[in-house]
């Protein structure tokens, strides 16, 4: 019952995170908000709704382990597992603010949470801290205020055929969607711990995995769908900005909620988050910009060995 239960959740969840993402996304541009503001913003934060919803549950019921590898785990699978299937499909592009912007800050990111957690390398058993929260919640405000500004500069325009939402609609999807991801996130949070203790497992090894998989299914279906048409420069700029979400607001949120102690593969997940964050970099670095075929083999093997050496230390 604890497996059905969770596979509803990620459904459930899945599900609201699309309803809250348009009737959003209807509400911005009933109030005239331009559609580039809305894809970085709105959408990038839809992608993201699974794991906030989890992490906010997490926290609530002090269940920390989840809510750090929920984060952890998600982005090294987007990173790792989702780019590099989708490279496999069809090599990435990048563009050039991805490249010289979105990539570092995810690399910073990863590194913002090593530095927080570990109390700057003093101890290996630190806490992820409120003020850490805030300090986390205050890079996400510049990173938001970046994508706010490049949306400005670059003339951003509204879709004058677009039939406007009725305000009602949008109301309704998103109260709907935020009580889906309420009720999901629950179901998620409370089954995981049951199938952790059934395994007799930490709580951060099914965080890392079956959670973190399951909230990553939004980036998974975006990336493929983009690759499928070609599209794949959308794929590594949906990533790429999930991540940062999930770092700077998700874990950030979380830990305003409640402090989030470390666990024993903590530096392990984190080091996966910053090293894969790192490949992207160094592999979009090349005369054609591209995460080419053979790079998406090696992310996938990295993470292949990444589960491995996890999986060997239960």
């Amino acid at each position: 019952m604890s497996y059905f239960l969770l596979i509803i959740g990620f459904i459930l969840l899945i599900t609201a995170a699309n309803w809250l993402v348009d009737g959003a996304s209807g509400l911005a541009k009933r109030l005239n908000i331009p559609d580039l503001i809305i894809g970085l913003t709105i959408v990038a934060f839809g992608t993201s709704a699974p794991e906030l919803m989890v992490n906010i549950v997490a926290a609530i019921k002090g269940s920390s382990e989840i809510a750090l590898t929920n984060v952890l785990g998600s982005n090294s699978i987007n990173t790792l597992v989702i780019l590099g299937v989708t490279a496999l499909i069809y090599p990435i592009a990048s563009q050039k603010s991805c490249r010289l912007v979105d990539i570092p800050f995810s690399i910073v990111a990863g590194i913002a949470v090593l530095c927080l957690c570990t109390d700057y390398f003093t101890t290996s058993n630190g806490v992820l801290s409120r003020w850490d929260g805030i300090i986390l919640l205050c890079f996400f405000a510049l990173f938001m205020a970046h994508i706010i500004y490049l949306g400005i500069k670059g003339n951003a325009s509204i879709d004058e055929n677009y039939k406007p939402m009725k305000l009602w609609v949008a109301l309704v999807l998103i109260f709907v969607g935020l009580a889906g991801l309420m009720i999901g996130g629950n179901l998620i949070v409370d089954n995981a711990v049951k199938i952790a203790i059934a395994w007799n497992v930490r709580e951060s090894v099914i965080g890392v995995t079956i959670v973190a998989l399951g909230t990553s299914l939004p980036e998974l279906a975006t990336s493929a769908i983009a690759a499928k048409k070609k599209n794949a420069d959308i794929a590594i700029g949906n990533i790429i900005g999930s991540n940062i979400f999930n770092i700077f607001f998700v874990l950030g949120i979380s830990a305003v909620i409640r402090p989030l102690p470390t666990y024993p593969n903590f530096l392990l997940d984190v080091a996966m988050v910053i090293i894969s964050s790192l490949l992207i970099l160094l592999f979009t670095h090349n005369k054609q910009y591209t995460i080419k075929r053979w790079h998406g083999a090696v992310l996938l093997a990295v993470y292949a060995i990444y589960l491995y050496f996890l999986l060997s230390n239960l």
